[in-house]
């Protein structure tokens, strides 16, 4: 065999492997972004079709949803950045039948905190006291939208830690590694004005990407606590007290 024919060979192997990359990596963002809408078709209704200050009730009521969607979307990304997996529907489902009692936990009363949060919030507005409640009751609430961020990211790497500890060590993850989960917050409130501005780019195109950078971000935060994202007991890593 020639020399040119063998350089001919690996170029071509090289640009199969580039294709194969982005083949996967269009498929994985497109199919999570289905997959995400099917899952919180409910949310997506009422967002989509009323008007949020008079539907908010039945928004906080079905925000809930979000949670083990949104874990079932951090499998995929996880699955697909460490194995090259490219079965986005059955690892997003797997991820959710099997984290779907804890996430929505989570998102029950992350969803009820924002609520009393928010209501307390408008109750001082304008208020001789308001000046120094808003602050505090902002901060409780961004709290607690991170804290349960990245409690939902941990849950596919801390399976066997109970809901209380799990939330526990978001918290203090949440605070250790603020630039982190405040950057999350912000693209996620990026992928939350897309999607009402533009639902069709949002939930068709922009979902998945951004929210790629929410869960590196947060796992970045996670290996602080679990080496390379795998569970405590495969390291002895002993959750923060």
């Amino acid at each position: 065999m020639s020399t040119s024919t063998r350089h001919q060979g690996r170029r071509r192997l090289v640009s199969q492997e580039m294709y194969e990359t982005v083949f996967g990596t269009v498929y994985i963002g497109l199919a999570t972004n289905v997959l995400l809408v099917v899952a919180t078709l409910p949310l997506l209704v009422v967002l989509l079709t009323t008007d949020p200050t008079v539907s908010w009730p039945a928004f906080a009521l079905l925000a809930p949803l979000l949670a083990p969607a949104l874990v079932a979307a951090f499998a995929v990304f996880t699955a697909f950045s460490t194995d090259g997996s490219t079965a986005a529907v059955r690892t997003f489902w797997r991820a959710y039948r099997r984290h779907a009692r804890r996430a929505l936990a989570i998102g029950a009363l992350a969803s009820a905190a924002v609520v009393v949060l928010a209501v307390d919030v408008v109750a001082v507005w304008g208020a001789r006291i308001g000046a120094a409640a808003i602050p505090v009751f902002g901060t409780l609430l961004v709290l607690a939208v991170l804290t349960a961020l990245v409690a939902l990211a941990a849950i596919p790497v801390l399976p066997g830690v109970r809901l209380r500890d799990l939330l526990r060590t978001s918290l203090y993850l949440a605070v250790r590694r603020w630039y982190l989960s405040v950057t999350a917050l912000a693209v996620l409130g990026l992928l939350a004005g897309v999607v009402v501005t533009s639902p069709a780019i949002g939930l068709g195109f922009a979902t998945a990407p951004l929210l790629f950078v929410v869960w590196g971000g947060c796992r970045v935060a996670l290996r602080s606590v679990v080496p390379d994202g795998a569970t405590p007991a495969a390291h002895g890593t002993a959750v923060p007290s």
